[in-house]
């Protein structure tokens, strides 16, 4: 398929300070003459924040790369996800219309589109508000028929529903994404079968909508304020940190790969979490077990415990797991050296492994971060 740049261009282009920021972090993640490796990373985010990939987008990026502007079209052209037109300023709406989707009636979801927006892909709606396309497998085929809205998933999708989320985008509002149809997941309509142990008290949606709803950037033009610019591989050039100071993690020394290939993350202690740790209470914890127990706490520091599910991966059922090891706050988290995160792999019941899978102690330190700590 031949694709072209739009004929109508804006004049020019140009990243926004804190998108300015994040694309020049990204580049410096290459060594000294390979900062075109970082080429699809920016052109995307050029997309993010002007809805579409125009002309001076692509120079502006190849200008920043220090790449001839014919080796940047050749990258915005070759790969589908790149607009190439204006899309709609609400959104653009993408209808998976792969097997298991089309099966499921993807095509009565294009035949929303083709009434509510425009007979073709690809093309303005009267109002300029929304586009729409038909996209290959967006990987949600447990939850089909589904669309992709902006950033988020939109799934088990009615012709009904999709209309009603048309409707909601256009008034200015953002319909929660995932799921349409109550499933929490991808679990059996008439709820979960198996693991059922963990469905009471667990967070109201799932870790990707509530991610979403955090951020509130599904449909959004992307600024580059949304979230924290973190730069880990800048670690070495970075002062040393303040006495009490969380880092970013390092490999534990000595502590080879698991199963899955992941190391153990080893960061430093914090102050407040290591006030009250002695050298006797870590030799009993070592002879009792795996790892070395951590800081705990009979009660949180305050009236109201902090809300630990603000980790991915963390719910209601893994907080009170965590409450009950004596772990109520962030920063005991994000000090955990790497034998005290592998106590807790070992003793968090009903979770076993998960805080260094999931990389609790990295996304803490971030979090602190921040929230300015």
């Amino acid at each position: 398929m031949l694709r072209r740049l739009h004929p109508e261009q804006p004049a020019s282009f140009a990243f926004t300070p804190a998108n300015l920021e994040w694309a020049q972090a990204q580049i410096s993640k290459y060594p000294e003459g390979r900062q075109a490796s970082a080429i699809i990373p920016l052109l995307w985010r050029a997309q993010e924040q002007e809805g579409w990939l125009t002309r001076p987008a692509i120079e502006y990026v190849a200008s920043m790369l220090g790449m001839a502007y014919i080796r940047a079209l050749e990258v915005a052209t070759f790969y589908f996800m790149f607009q190439l037109q204006p899309v709609g300023s609400v959104a653009n709406i993408q209808i998976c219309g792969t097997t298991t989707c089309m099966i499921c009636g993807a095509e009565d979801l294009v035949g929303v589109c083709q009434e509510l927006i425009a007979a073709k892909p690809h093309t303005l709606s009267a109002d300029g508000k929304f586009s729409w396309e038909e996209v290959e497998c967006l990987g949600a085929c447990a939850n089909a028929p589904m669309a992709q809205i902006g950033k988020d998933y939109y799934e088990n999708l009615t012709a009904a529903r999709l209309r009603e989320i048309i409707a909601e985008l256009a008034a200015g509002r953002v319909p929660v994404p995932g799921p349409q149809n109550g499933r929490y997941s991808s679990e059996p309509e008439g709820g979960p079968t198996t693991l059922v142990d963990h469905v009471e008290g667990r967070n109201s949606h799932n870790a990707s909508v509530r991610l979403a709803l955090d951020i509130g950037d599904t449909v959004k033009r992307i600024d580059g304020t949304e979230v924290p610019i973190l730069t880990p591989w800048l670690q070495a050039e970075r002062p040393s940190p303040a006495e009490g100071e969380a880092t970013e993690p390092t490999p534990g020394a000595g502590v080879p790969a698991d199963d899955t290939g992941v190391t153990v993350q080893e960061a430093p202690a914090t102050t407040a979490a290591r006030a009250e740790r002695t050298e006797p209470a870590k030799a009993a914890d070592r002879a009792s077990g795996s790892g070395v127990k951590p800081v705990t706490l009979s009660s949180p520091r305050t009236d109201q415990r902090e809300d630990l599910t603000r980790l991915e991966g963390v719910d209601a059922d893994t907080q009170a797991a965590l409450n009950e090891l004596g772990i109520w706050h962030l920063d005991q988290i994000a000090a955990w050296t790497a034998e005290e995160l592998a106590w807790v792999d070992a003793n968090l019941k009903g979770h076993a492994g998960r805080a260094s899978r999931e990389g609790w102690v990295a996304a803490a330190q971030a979090l602190l971060k921040a929230d300015g700590n």
